[in-house]
């Protein structure tokens, strides 16, 4: 066979096989190969690598008790670093010398220590906040407190040596005869003055007194151990506390008569605490089976109300007066199937490192605020409920004919005011009101979006909060801390800059430490005074081995959506060798709300779904839409109310159009796109909708058919009708269209991934969607995680491969790579060990 007849056939096979696969390709005498994906750079990228190419990102503050004074640790490429920060003299100090601390742990310890590689652990400020202690595991073998043979299993540890450091002298000292002390057990709830510990077991709650509780601490297991039961009536899914929700069968039959955690919320006193107690006894079971587990599968059963049904869980409020160890039913009832919150105090920031911080409610000693939902989301009411008397009072109400969300409000002078965040004039803002929910005056106004409350000046009158959208020429979705007076004047930026926006402030609210960036800069730290005056720089982070490896920022994109009038704000990710004159498939990775948007607005570390992805050879887009972000108008929030399956499409679609048709290196003829969960979702319904412009989708743990996925969710997005009849009887419709419904129309290719054990949104939706495709005679691929839950878990560098390997396949036409079995560029990143 001569040369001309070989390049005919080797073109008609070429051509026959792009077009069987929806694809064309181009064959000339000199490039008779197939287009290859990059696995190389993408390999590059790797999870793994990452965190020996960037550390610190952010100065986390601990904030001291004493003063205004904060540390903080910090790592790069050259070490980690403890500083002690004094905004008031703007003075920042290395905590220790590293080099010389190293050497004189190392004469202790007798393991070699050096400064760029100091373990320290567990570190911690002394309360005269002249010294600090910290913890540093050797390679020294001991035996664990609690066993006396050596020789037996598991029954040796690791020796950890314990010190105090001087910050005057710069002494270090051993603490002698040390021995690391427990974690506080999940399942303590202590009482504010330490004095009692609730938690539950076998469904009933139980308590003891502290100096057992220190047993316990200790050696759960010690039988000396006095504890004594408060209810006696609890039952499985009906209980006082944990249920042992989360544990298969087997593992609840054994743990039930361990202790187990019990979320009650206390009085400041400490004579009282309230505990949510919730009735799911009708509630409808579902199950998992977990089929690689060690001896036989096992089955997981747990409670799961889908939208629409008519077994609900019943909330209730129990007072408990601990002196009289009994307690009451509070009659808190207003709609049918409601939701019941108590609200919590909000933690203080110089107490982050207090671990044996109580959980107290929000109120005094006499009263406490609390919150209940109508089941169709358009009713909240707050309100306050008397401890004497039980007497409920509701103090504020939301209505809407949407959904109502509300936040935990500010309280005042022990509750004679009360600041509120509503979105009841169309944006969420801040309103006051009197101790008796009598509106006083809106506080913040305009079209932009409140976000929280982050400190109160009860004496200066003064509001700080964190808002976005307020600025001009900016990203709106950029967070940006704000001070304004009650009655609604004098309103202050505080963190200027067009970046998005991480503050933290003390409790006296004199100074905040502010992170920010873009995703196209490095993040840098400094710290500002309340009048949002630079202080000092902090932290600049270093990328300096990222960009060694070749790394660029992404690309800021605005573009119009379906309607031509709302504006979108994306982000475009492209290949690190990226050649303007080729031109690259297109993906795009999708969440659609109503949650938040898959849209990077800071610089970040992740970059599996978007910049490693680009890499084999795209261009990845990610871009909001309308129903998307919470943090713009409530309009924007709400559109996809009542239609959850298509609201965000068309969105989606012409911000790919729009770029297209602005980059000529964008090939709209080769569309793919992806996502997690919702982006699972989504991504299968563009095949659906948009089945000549989506080719190729992969979709992990989407949630396809909404009738079956919690009805929190599916009810608050979508809507349920509440519907009273002629007696009085109260009942709820839901109707919801769903993917498989669309089966048909599949044209593309499809690859499906759920967790096998996923107990949030359930396999069976995948499996539902694969019944319809299988039925309708489609072709797709599907491909279960074993013993996975929603987010794959170890599992998801696996799952990412394989979402590679499919859109390199059908979107850049590499349907030799990976040419083995093995996924090569995933094994390379793993030590063969042996272990």
């Amino acid at each position: 066979m001569n040369k001309f007849y070989k390049l005919v056939l080797c073109a008609q096979l070429l051509s026959f096989a792009g077009v069987a696969q929806n694809k064309t390709f181009t064959i000339t005498e000199n490039a008779q190969t197939q287009p290859k994906a990059n696995y190389q750079l993408a390999s590059r990228f790797s999870p793994n690598k990452l965190k020996k190419m960037v550390y610190s990102t952010a100065v986390d503050p601990h904030w001291l008790k004493l003063s205004n004074r904060f540390w903080y640790t910090f790592e790069s490429p050259k070490g980690k670093f403890w500083y002690l920060v004094d905004p008031a003299t703007k003075s920042k100090k290395l905590l220790f010398d590293n080099a010389k601390l190293a050497a004189d742990i190392t004469l202790i310890v007798r393991d070699p220590f050096d400064a760029e590689h100091l373990p320290l652990e567990n570190l911690k400020f002394a309360a005269d906040e002249k010294s600090v202690s910290f913890e540093i595991k050797s390679t020294v073998d001991e035996l664990k407190p609690d066993r006396k043979d050596k020789k037996a299993a598991d029954s040796m540890q690791k020796k950890i040596y314990a010190f105090k450091y001087d910050l005057a002298t710069t002494r270090l000292t051993e603490v002698p005869n040390f021995s690391k002390p427990k974690p506080k057990p999940m399942w303590g709830s202590v009482a504010p003055d330490s004095s009692a510990i609730i938690f539950s077991r076998n469904y009933n709650l139980y308590w003891m007194d502290k100096e057992n509780y220190k047993k316990a601490v200790k050696n759960e297991d010690d039988s000396t151990i006095v504890e004594h039961q408060l209810t006696k009536d609890g039952v499985k899914f009906y209980s006082y506390g944990n249920d042992g929700d989360g544990e298969n069968n087997v593992e609840n039959e054994k743990n039930n008569k361990k202790r187990r955690g019990a979320y009650v919320l206390w009085s400041p006193n400490a004579k009282y605490f309230v505990l949510d107690r919730t009735d799911s006894r009708k509630v409808k079971d579902l199950w998992v089976i977990n089929s690689v587990t060690p001896g036989r599968p096992t089955l997981e059963t747990y409670k799961y109300q889908m939208p629409g049904e008519a077994e609900a869980p019943q909330d209730e409020v129990l007072l408990f007066d601990f002196a009289a160890k009994s307690y009451k039913k509070l009659n808190v009832s207003a709609f049918k199937d409601q939701s019941v919150s108590v609200w919590s105090k909000p933690s203080l920031n110089k107490d982050r490192d207090n671990e044996f911080r109580p959980s107290v409610w929000l109120g005094n000693d006499s009263q406490f605020y609390f919150s209940r939902t109508s089941r169709d989301l358009k009713r909240i009411d707050i309100g306050t409920i008397e401890i004497a008397t039980g007497k409920v009072t509701p103090l504020i109400d939301e209505r809407f004919n949407t959904y109502v969300e509300v936040n935990r409000p500010g309280l005042i002078n022990d509750g004679k005011e009360l600041i509120h965040w509503s979105e009841r004039d169309g944006w969420a803002h801040f309103y006051l009101f009197d101790g008796n929910g009598k509106l006083k005056n809106q506080i913040t106004k305009g079209a932009f979006h409140c976000e929280s409350i982050v400190n109160i000046d009860e004496k200066k009158r003064v509001l700080y909060f964190t808002a976005n959208g307020r600025e001009a020429k900016e990203d709106p979705y950029y967070l940006h801390l704000y001070s304004i007076n009650f009655d609604g004047s004098d309103m202050k930026l505080l963190n200027a800059g067009d970046f998005d926006h991480l503050s933290n402030m003390n409790d006296n609210n004199t100074y905040f430490v502010d992170t920010y960036s873009r995703v196209n800069t490095a993040p840098k730290s400094a710290v500002y005074d309340k009048n949002g005056k630079k202080v000092m720089d902090l932290e600049t982070t270093d990328l300096s081995l990222l960009m060694a490896a070749g790394y660029k920022f992404p690309e800021p994109f605005k573009v119009k959506a379906d309607d031509g009038i709302t504006d979108l704000y994306g982000v475009m990710y492209k290949p690190f060798d990226f050649d303007p004159n080729k031109k690259y498939p297109i993906i795009e990775y999708v969440y659609p709300g109503p949650q938040t948007e898959a849209v990077n607005k800071a610089f970040s570390k992740g970059m599996d779904r978007t910049e490693r992805l680009a890499q084999f050879g795209y261009i990845v887009i990610t871009v909001g839409n309308r129903g998307g972000n919470p943090s713009r108008s409530k309009w924007y929030h709400t559109y996809g109310y009542g239609n959850l399956r298509d609201y965000g499409l068309a969105d989606k679609k012409t911000a790919i159009e729009q770029l297209a048709s602005k980059y000529a290196y964008i090939d709209e003829t080769r569309v793919g796109i992806t996502g997690h969960s919702g982006g699972g979702f989504m991504s299968t319904a563009a095949m659906l909708v948009y089945p000549e412009f989506f080719k190729v989708a992969v979709s992990n743990a989407g949630n396809h058919d909404n009738s079956i996925y919690n009805r929190w969710w599916s009810e608050k997005h979508h809507g349920v009708k509440e519907i009273v009849s002629l007696k009085g009887d109260t009942s709820f419709k839901y109707s919801i269209d769903k993917n498989p419904d669309l089966a048909k129309n599949l044209k593309g290719h499809l690859l499906l991934m759920h967790g096998d054990v996923d107990n949030n949104v359930h396999p069976a939706n995948s499996i539902r969607v694969a019944n319809a495709l299988m039925k309708a005679g489609k072709r797709f691929d599907f491909l279960i995680i074993p013993g996975q839950r929603h987010g794959f878990g170890d599992m998801t560098e696996y799952a990412f491969w394989k979402l590679a390997d499919h859109f390199n396949k059908y979107l850049i036409g590499d349907f030799s790579s990976p040419e083995d079995v093995d996924l090569i560029e995933m094994d390379r990143d793993i030590e063969k060990t042996g272990k």
